[in-house]
């Protein structure tokens, strides 16, 4: 079984596949609608060999399909047909889900992805539960991830922004019972001195996760997402 991985973010779409297990990148943002990631997909892939697709989508997701808009990307998500775009069988999971089930190890695990904007999930013993936090109120009347997504970082700077990162993964790992963290997204590289129980993952960890979407236990919990 060969997959196709989408991991779509905010300012890229990763796609990567079982023979093609480096990324390669499309650029995205606040025009991309979902006609156009997939018709630059497809073409980006002409001649790749793939029987299953994994999509990893910025937001929330049930039965396999988006059923919010993006924040950071554009219109015509919800209720696209991406099964006669694709013509494969594909499953969606919160992008945030897809990175956080690609590291995950054991144990009660928090997963904070700081890119473009914020993602999070969390992983219970091995079953997935994507987590919608991002746009939950922090401070002055800012939500977490304005305060440590991209537009945070730019208009704070590096060692404010790595404050509020280490400061949030303190409430939230205390609020959700964990039992260690692991940061994701394309700024977690930025982090300096993280204490034992924090990890920054790989930038592999979308591409696993989306491999281990269509492993036998797995597939289990991923038809309940």
């Amino acid at each position: 079984m060969r997959v196709l991985v989408i991991d779509i973010g905010g300012t890229n779409v990763k796609v990567a596949s079982t023979d093609t297990p480096v990324p390669i990148k499309i650029p995205s943002g606040p025009t991309m609608t979902a006609k156009s990631m997939c018709t630059q997909v497809l073409a980006a892939t002409k001649g790749w060999r793939y029987d299953r697709i994994s999509i990893g989508y910025p937001g929330p997701v049930v039965n396999h399909r988006p059923i919010a808009e993006p924040h950071n990307l554009g219109e015509g998500w919800v209720g696209f047909n991406y099964d006669k775009a694709f013509g494969k069988p594909l499953r969606f999971i919160n992008d945030a889900a897809m990175q956080a089930l690609g590291g995950y190890k054991s144990g009660r695990m928090l997963f904070l992805g700081t890119g473009t904007g914020l993602g999070s999930a969390m992983i219970l013993d091995g079953f997935v539960v994507p987590l919608e936090l991002a746009h939950l109120p922090y401070k002055k009347g800012l939500t977490y991830e304005e305060y440590i997504g991209v537009a945070g970082l730019e208009h704070r700077g590096e060692k404010r922004w790595r404050r509020s990162v280490l400061d949030i993964i303190e409430r939230l790992q205390k609020a959700m019972v964990c039992d260690n963290v692991l940061l994701g997204g394309g700024n977690a590289k930025l982090m300096k001195k993280l204490p034992p129980h924090i990890v920054v993952g790989s930038n592999e960890n979308a591409v696993k996760g989306g491999f281990r979407l269509w492993e036998d236990l797995t597939s289990k919990q991923a038809a309940k997402l």
